[in-house]
């Protein structure tokens, strides 16, 4: 079923060509009560992490029959976001908030995408999954916010193959230590700051990532934040349709996921860009087709968030 999912070309795009990706998102849909195409549109796998976009993730509590009532507040500066959720049965109400305070703190504040874009809608979605996932651990069962996910570095196993402790090291040991680190050149935020900017590959920017933890203090910090941004460049491009591609298929996937995106509440420009290679090809090829997609996404926008077309 996964593998006859992944080679259709009406599923999402994230989906296609990857049984694996579908096999998990509609076994972990099956767990906390979704229908195996209602996972795929609303299950994204990040980082080989499953994760729910934040409306299907309230949508699944109010769902579930013990939600009593939900309040999100975004202050007049636009600086916090304050998600207030009741739970029938319980006296007391779980308040949950996120700053742009906290957001620069992490790296997230002026990144290029929705939190540039979009911050105020930014600040709600993360105050909305930590309140959700703290009062229904019960309904979600574990499962991640997607806009959270995203956000996160991949964090990765650096150590070297081969590398076991078993026990106190020997003095002999410790002298051969002592040698190879007088030998080793001294790390610098400089020279590893201009390896992340070189790496052309995810691969290329691995090699880099143990590096990152042999500086300290603010150094540790920056060199973090080049290598999350870095790492958030490298999987912008979108892949090119296969050869052999129709133009008909091309409008079909990209219509499929672009309104999937805009549905799910994905800020419109950004998602305009990531499929910007797609919607030039239909422009060249087929522009009153483009022009009559364009005006329809201006319309799901309009209607999802209450403002004029």
């Amino acid at each position: 079923m996964a593998k006859l999912l992944a080679d259709s070309s009406i599923v999402p795009k994230d989906f296609m060509g990857k049984p694996g990706n579908v096999l998990v998102a509609v076994q972990w849909g099956a767990e906390i009560g979704l229908a195996p195409l209602q996972a795929m549109q609303s299950i994204a796998v990040i980082n080989g992490r499953p994760s729910i976009w934040g409306d299907a993730m309230l949508a699944l509590v109010q769902g579930s029959g013990v939600l009593e009532s939900i309040d999100e507040q975004i202050s007049e500066d636009g600086q916090v976001a304050t998600c207030t959720i009741r739970r029938r049965g319980q006296a007391n109400p779980v308040v949950r908030q996120f700053t742009m305070d906290e957001a620069k703190k992490a790296g997230l504040a002026g990144k290029a995408g929705p939190w540039l874009q979009y911050p105020r809608r930014m600040l709600q979605l993360r105050a909305r999954g930590f309140a959700l996932r703290d009062a229904f651990a019960d309904v979600l069962r574990g499962v991640a916010i997607a806009e959270e996910v995203r956000d996160t570095p991949v964090m990765r196993d650096v150590t070297p193959e081969g590398d076991v402790i078993e026990g106190p090291a020997s003095a002999s040991a410790k002298v051969r230590n002592k040698i190879a680190e007088k030998k080793a050149p001294a790390v610098t935020l400089d020279d590893v700051k201009k390896r992340i900017a070189a790496a052309k590959t995810e691969e290329d920017l691995k090699k880099v990532g143990a590096d990152c933890g042999k500086l300290s203090g603010d150094e540790k910090d920056e060199a973090r934040k080049a290598y999350s941004d870095r790492l958030a460049a490298l999987k912008a491009p979108v892949e090119q349709p296969k050869a052999g591609t129709s133009l008909s298929d091309l409008i079909q996937n990209t219509d499929n996921g672009i309104r999937r995106e805009l549905t799910n509440g994905a800020p419109y420009e950004a998602t305009l860009s990531f499929y910007a290679d797609e919607l030039a090809k239909i422009l060249e090829g087929a522009p009153d087709e483009h022009a009559e997609m364009m005006a329809e996404y201006e319309k799901i926008v309009s209607e999802r968030d209450g403002t004029p077309a």
